[in-house]
């Protein structure tokens, strides 16, 4: 099984994009983030015509997440626990089918928080708190779990060209790193760098300053699995060629397969 991550920075303004790497790619999950659209306003019969069940956390203008599945939905569950006045759409999670039985997803569009020292730096940790209560529930349950989306970390200075320019940046604080090592030390594996531990590996360009074509790019769209999917592990990538194309968005898709 091939499941998939992107943020998307606007379905509609992606969806020739996001149309054409679908069917090359050919993802059985795909994990869409930033869809910036109402659930009612999602194109999902474009989608639809490609073999996919749609699930989505819709929000208007901005934020949002959904799931695309081959094998369709057992479950679906919107919303990260643990606050129920959040009204902001960043997280959904699926129970999909494999061969070998369920496999929960995640697509998860974490907060920039952006600028420190803000309620918006605040809320962004409070949100990894909960996320790493959510998972902590959720690896209890010992079944396969992939954790996917635009975290909005970087994780170490591998993960940036250049380090140095992000050092006031709510990406690269120590709060927002310390938070994604305790999330991983729960017992979940970062599946691009189990199977790539060098350096020059980015999910993330800016549309400023070419750095696209400087590659001067960050590493923040993760796919973080559970012992048991770890376990299944087959390959992982990074879709960087998507990044230019034709209105693309600043993120591109990373990708795992599983065997399932």
């Amino acid at each position: 099984m091939k499941i998939a991550t992107w943020n998307i920075n606007g379905v509609k303004a992606r969806l020739e994009a996001a149309l054409s790497w679908l069917g090359s790619a050919r993802p059985d999950v795909a994990c869409l983030q930033e869809i910036k659209s109402v659930d009612e306003g999602f194109p999902r019969g474009a989608f639809e015509d490609l073999g996919y069940q749609v699930a989505t956390h819709g929000q208007k203008g901005f934020n949002g997440v959904a799931l695309l599945s081959r094998t369709g939905f057992d479950e679906v569950r919107r919303g990260l626990p643990g606050n129920d006045a959040d009204e902001q759409a960043r997280y959904i999670e699926a129970d999909v089918a494999g061969a070998r039985g369920l496999i929960t997803v995640a697509s998860i569009y974490l907060p920039n928080g952006n600028p420190i020292g803000t309620d918006k730096f605040a809320y962004k940790l409070a949100w990894m708190e909960r996320l790493e209560a959510h998972a902590r529930r959720l690896l209890a349950l010992e079944m396969p779990l992939v954790l996917a989306g635009d975290y909005n970390v970087i994780p170490e200075p591998i993960d940036a060209r250049r380090p140095a320019a992000w050092t006031g940046d709510a990406l690269f604080q120590p709060e927002s790193r310390t938070a994604w090592r305790r999330l991983v030390a729960l017992g979940l594996t970062d599946a691009i760098r189990a199977c790539y531990p060098g350096d020059d590996l980015y999910t993330f360009w800016d549309y400023q300053a070419g750095a696209w074509q400087k590659n001067d790019g960050i590493r923040i769209d993760h796919l973080l699995l559970s012992p048991q999917a770890a376990d299944r592990l087959v390959a992982a990538g990074i879709d960087r060629e998507v990044r230019g194309g034709e209105k693309p968005s600043d993120h591109v898709p990373v990708w795992v397969e599983l065997d399932t």
